[in-house]
């Protein structure tokens, strides 16, 4: 190999190595997993909360009129310089947001679809992408880290289908005592919640654990693995197209 190739080699296993971020690849038991939720709770945020934080994020500008709608720096387009920029809605873009700050408190939106309809080129399709573009990059930042989990059984590794974050597992009676820890350190504008039940295949392999097991959860939760999630439409993970 020449020394040309050898310097082109070096400068692109540089940059590649300066792009892979090792924490992305985190895997842990349960217990491993509750130690990063203590020491930061917004781990355990819904989607309606992590996409308004996500939003503000990237910033807002002073509005141009006293009264008037802010300017949210996401829609700038941070990815491409300004390309897919949307200009001249800030004021049904100030009500989108607020919409979904809304479904961060569990105002009700959150129980809603939202649609966004208007006439051809009014950038509805620019607008869910900033926004798809916006979650993908989060998810990959400190800030924006979210996990789920798989099963362990019998020497096969069992992903969760529906990469349902790892808290599901504590059971209903328990989870109260969970939300009062979470938010007891907690200032936002919204509270933490753990919500929902395991999806079906979940459920399945938990209630048979826990059966085989006579009802200790504890061994239960030594078949599950928790693992770093990154949200990817390409990969269909998380974002859907």
């Amino acid at each position: 190999m020449s020394n040309t190739n050898r310097s082109l080699f070096s400068q692109l296993q540089g940059e590649v190595e300066h792009e892979h971020n090792p924490s992305l690849e985190w895997e842990g038991s349960f217990h491993d997993y509750l130690d990063i939720v203590e020491s930061n709770p917004a781990v355990a945020r819904n989607a309606w909360q992590r996409l308004i934080d996500m939003i503000e994020s990237y910033g807002e500008s002073v509005p141009e009129r006293p009264g008037g709608p802010r300017r949210w720096s996401l829609f700038n387009d941070p990815f491409d310089g300004g390309r897919d920029g949307v200009f001249g809605l800030d004021d049904p873009l100030d009500q989108l947001v607020q919409t979904i700050r809304a479904g961060a408190r569990g105002l009700g939106p959150e129980r809603r679809i939202i649609l966004l309809h208007g006439p051809v080129g009014s950038s509805k399709s620019t607008i869910a992408r900033l926004l798809k573009r916006g979650l993908e990059r989060y998810s990959r930042s400190s800030a924006g880290a979210l996990y789920t989990f798989s099963w362990e059984i019998d020497g096969e590794r069992i992903d969760s289908p529906m990469n349902q974050d790892p808290l599901l597992l504590i059971p209903e009676g328990a989870r109260e005592a969970l939300n009062d820890s979470l938010n007891s350190n907690w200032d936002a504008c919204y509270k933490l919640s753990v919500r929902g039940e395991l999806d079906p295949v979940s459920r399945f392999y938990f209630h048979q654990l826990m059966e085989s097991n006579k009802g200790d959860w504890t061994k239960v939760l030594e078949h599950v693995r928790v693992r770093r999630l990154v949200l990817s439409e390409s990969d269909r993970c998380g974002i859907g197209t």
